[in-house]
């Protein structure tokens, strides 16, 4: 089944008289259960990309469709309603409330789609010692390394049970170890959930980890391949 689909996606930005092109006509097929990495340099539209697929921006022309139903003319509320219902996302910052500890970030999801606290921290708790920070449930983010608090954000994305996450530059801020680390999580849990991934990075390193490559350079597809991947987490 094709959870995303785009269609001559286009975004134009304009700077005075001045017109960029982050994105020309992508059309890209994400089916379920895929692990894809989008790679290329800064400026390639990795990041317009994601933006685009995840609802959190329009185009400037072109379609994204999510589950076959048309995002464009959608209202706010029926896209954002879209979007919670399908997508999770994990950011490079992470996003973490920093007032909130980490099970209340991953229950907050809930929360706002009107879960009853009960339910939302039951939920939260089972993902939290899923990604392993059960022993880190009532730490804020100020007390958790970034590779932990990069594991509540993905419990996060998770918590909805969407079709699937959006990452965008997920290690970006780790080290090669924790790196490591977070992409093994996410492809174990792609395999044990189903839930499709699409990351961007710009880090070649992390390419032979993914089963589909998509490489982007001034805002336009210049591959799109699949590779063999031996690099399950067990």
């Amino acid at each position: 089944m094709k959870v995303v689909e785009t269609r001559k996606l286009k975004k134009t930005y304009h700077f005075g008289d001045t017109e960029v092109t982050a994105l020309a006509e992508v059309s890209l097929d994400i089916e379920e259960k895929e692990f894809i990495a989008v790679w290329g340099p800064s400026g390639s539209g990795k990041s317009t990309l994601c933006n685009l697929i995840g609802l959190l921006d329009a185009p400037s022309s072109g379609e994204v469709l999510i589950k076959g139903q048309a995002a464009t003319g959608l209202s706010d509320a029926s896209r954002s309603e879209l979007r919670n219902s399908s997508i999770g996302f994990v950011f490079q910052n992470f996003n973490l409330i920093p007032v909130l500890t980490a099970i209340e970030n991953v229950m907050l999801p809930l929360q706002i789609n009107g879960v009853s606290k009960e339910l939302a921290r039951e939920k939260a708790a089972a993902l939290l010692e899923e990604v392993e920070l059960k022993d880190r449930m009532d730490h804020r983010p100020q007390k958790m390394s970034g590779g932990q608090q990069q594991r509540v954000a993905i419990a996060r994305a998770l918590v909805t049970d969407p079709l699937m996450v959006l990452a965008d530059e997920p290690t970006a801020n780790l080290d090669t170890y924790n790196a490591n680390l977070i992409i093994d999580l996410m492809r174990r849990i792609n395999h044990e959930r189903g839930a499709a991934f699409l990351f961007s990075t710009h880090d070649d390193r992390l390419l032979d980890r993914v089963d589909r490559r998509v490489h982007l350079q001034d805002g336009k597809i210049l591959s799109d391949e699949r590779v063999e991947s031996d690099s399950v987490a067990q």
